[in-house]
């Protein structure tokens, strides 16, 4: 075999590898009911749960950096503590040594009918479950098909002098190993992969278990960089729950090379005792690694959460958010406490949309890194009841419902859909901002080179504008006020509500009028007036959803049809607020 048919057959079958690894992943979540975040969510109270929920999910997934991520959003979202997290990363690294015993029973000779089976059943099978077990075995077998394909492409490696020098070097500088598994892993994205490429070189003689260990302590580092990744820009609790991943792992690996003589030792015991072949006894050795690592760990779960929280400075607020409580059981018990239950996590998403909307307009102010964290988090939040909440809805709408209890069942999915529309404006609003800000500091470099002067910025053209305040409040409030309509049915409410959008609606034209005339002028930047009307327009928008349940209550008072798209009432007439008519009006 030339060099070249060994790299591409060994990149093909590493395609097919983790492919497989993937695939099979998905397979596994997709028969499991896809309630693996809700066991991270729910079931994580004490450290021990908290490393078995950890466990059990990596198992399911085939990945400890997927657990480890989803972790990061939760803990991000508010819905898990740093504690919680630290607990389910501990049992994540136990979870994915499941993958190296899988590969240890050395099915390669098996992979192509296995992958036939599943592909039979994945085209021809009508039942879901049937098509997720077809799944699971067409991972199943692309993963031993892969490996198949690397181990031929690698075979001939042990008889380069160049590649057995590397492996005498690993066997006497044990550095050098954990370099290369943390080398290997960061690039390919995967511990298994790694771990399975190790087990071939083994099963194969290319090189020694004393060179081998150090390259899987190093895999262990290298799989952290997934959770570094996905905490960028994420919150200060998100970004501590990845170092507190790297910690755990750094300190297992530089133990146990330190340690490396009598883990090997303890190794090739069980290995001579259970007769173990070459691909086991490296899944064994990276079980107890992982294991004994946790045991070792475990009991220091407060002290990481101290020395992380030194590491990664910063105020992590309590946002009181609080996980999401539906109950499917009472769904064929009572439909009516059901959608009840239902209509409350509603309501206390739309409270995560205010403070998203209020740490939104902070941010507009003062530019602080911590309201964009909030605003962050509390999105974070409205998208997780965005997910429950409109699962919970659906299954709701299969069981047996009056035409009262159906209405009010598709109404509640729809304000569902409304609040996190208006948590995307608020984010639309932060990325406004942020753009801003990155355009004033290329103004403000270019008026150092220059060695000019911007008298017209932002700093006083727009953030003393009284006119967007009254509009935020005019927004908020009937963010506030649809929350009170929907829990209290509060006709004169939702009446308001509509009055004052007819201001909101006007206030939002006068503005832009305003700052095209400014603009007309020459007073103040281009960019400045785009701002404030990308502004405006988002709130303009998030006040349009919350006219949904305005119209929802009056429409059921006086029996209309309800339909958000064209909606005409007529009800007893109130005295109206006085028309809007200038923007130094106080609008209440």
């Amino acid at each position: 075999m030339s060099y070249q048919e060994m790299l591409f057959t060994f990149l093909g079958g590493l395609g097919i590898f983790l492919f497989g690894i993937k695939y099979l992943g998905d397979g596994l979540q997709k028969a499991a009911g896809n309630r693996l975040r809700e066991i991270l969510n729910r079931f994580t109270s004490t450290p021990f749960r908290a490393v078995l929920a950890g466990l059990l999910v990596t198992g399911v997934i085939q990945s400890s950096s997927g657990t480890t991520v989803l972790a990061v959003g939760l803990v991000s979202a508010g819905f898990m503590t740093l504690r919680q997290a630290i607990g389910v990363i501990m049992g994540a690294n136990v979870g994915t040594t499941v993958t190296a015993f899988i590969i240890g029973f050395n099915l390669s000779e098996y992979a192509l009918p296995i992958i036939g089976v599943g592909a039979i059943l994945l085209f021809f099978a009508k039942r879901p479950s049937l098509q997720s077990i077809g799944q699971i075995l067409f991972g199943f077998g692309a993963l031993f098909y892969g490996l198949k394909l690397m181990g031929s492409a690698m075979d001939p490696l042990k008889e380069l002098p160049q590649f057995n020098d590397l492996m005498i070097s690993v066997s006497h500088h044990p550095i050098l190993g954990v370099g290369i598994g943390t080398l290997l892993t960061m690039v390919l994205q995967s511990s298994s992969a790694t771990i399975g490429i190790l087990q071939q070189l083994y099963m194969q003689g290319s090189v020694t278990l004393g060179a081998a260990l150090p390259i899987l302590f190093g895999d262990n580092i290298g799989t952290t960089i997934t959770a570094v990744i996905a905490c960028l820009g994420a919150s200060v609790a998100a970004k501590r729950t990845a170092a507190s991943h790297v910690i755990f792992n750094l300190f297992g690996a530089v133990l146990f090379t330190i340690l490396l003589t009598p883990f090997t030792g303890v190794v090739v015991m069980i290995a001579d005792t259970l007769g173990l072949n070459p691909a086991m006894q490296l899944a064994f050795a990276h079980g107890l690694f992982n294991l004994s690592n946790l045991a070792i760990q475990f009991w220091f779960i407060p002290q990481i959460e101290i020395l992380v929280k030194k590491i990664v400075p910063g105020s992590e607020k309590n946002l009181n958010i609080r996980p999401v409580t539906l109950s499917e059981p009472i769904i064929h018990t009572s439909s009516v406490m059901a959608i009840e239950q239902a209509k409350g996590e509603i309501v206390q998403m739309g409270h995560y949309v205010i403070s998203s909307l209020e740490a939104a307009r902070k941010y507009y102010h003062e530019n602080k890194e911590e309201w964009h964290d909030d605003a962050q988090q509390y999105e974070d939040a409205i998208n997780q009841c965005d997910i429950e909440l409109t699962e919970y809805l659906v299954k709701i709408s299969m069981a047996e419902l009056s035409p009262l209890e159906s209405q009010e069942q598709a109404m509640l999915l729809e304000f569902t859909k409304d609040f996190e529309r208006i948590g995307d404006h608020s984010m639309n609003i932060l990325r406004y901002v942020e753009e801003s800000i990155a355009l004033e500091e290329k103004q403000r470099a270019k008026d150092k080179r220059n060695k000019t002067s911007t008298t017209n910025g932002r700093q006083t053209f727009l953030l003393q504008d009284e006119d967007l305040e009254r509009l935020f409040d005019k927004v908020l409030k009937n963010v506030r006020d649809a929350l009170q309509v929907l829990e209290n049915d509060d006709i004169a409410l939702a009446q308001k509500m509509l009055e004052r959008e007819t201001e909101i609606n006007q206030l939002v034209e006068l503005l832009r009028k305003k700052y095209i005339r400014l603009m007309t002028k020459g007073e103040g930047r281009a960019a400045d007036g785009v701002l404030l009307i990308d502004i405006s327009s988002n709130l303009e928008r998030s006040s349009d959803r919350t006219l949904h349940i305005a119209k929802y209550i009056i429409g059921n008072k006086y029996n209309f049809k309800y339909d958000t798209s064209n909606f005409h009432y007529e009800v007893p007439e109130e005295p109206a607020e006085t028309p809007l008519t200038n923007t130094s009006e106080v609008l209440d």
